[in-house]
């Protein structure tokens, strides 16, 4: 695996485990974070480069981050955050098709 994914792999994670704390602390709510991330991901679907530019697939790579950390909001116990592997699949399963591939 490239060392930049791993770096990435590590990124997300950090992130998704300072969301949490976040919302343990009463700092945020879960639904505050998850607006934010919807707003970043129609920030980015919205940029005009990438429907354009970028293939179905480079679409996804750039939105990929946002929408595993909205997952990792949304699907965390009490207690643990879950596995990278866990929330990749998530992310996955829940890919919905861009509005060119309908």
């Amino acid at each position: 695996m490239d060392v930049a994914n791993l770096q990435l792999e590590g990124l997300l994670m950090a992130v998704a485990s300072v969301n949490k704390v976040l919302v343990q602390k009463g700092v945020l709510t879960v639904d505050e974070i998850d607006e934010a991330l919807r707003k970043a991901e129609a920030s980015m679907t919205g940029d005009e480069r990438l429907n354009a530019d970028m293939s179905p697939s480079n679409r996804d790579a750039v939105c990929f981050p946002i929408r595993f950390l909205q997952l990792a909001n949304l699907r965390q116990p009490q207690d643990q955050v879950q596995s990278f592997a866990q929330l990749t699949r998530g992310v996955g399963l829940a890919k919905r098709p861009y509005n060119d591939q309908m």
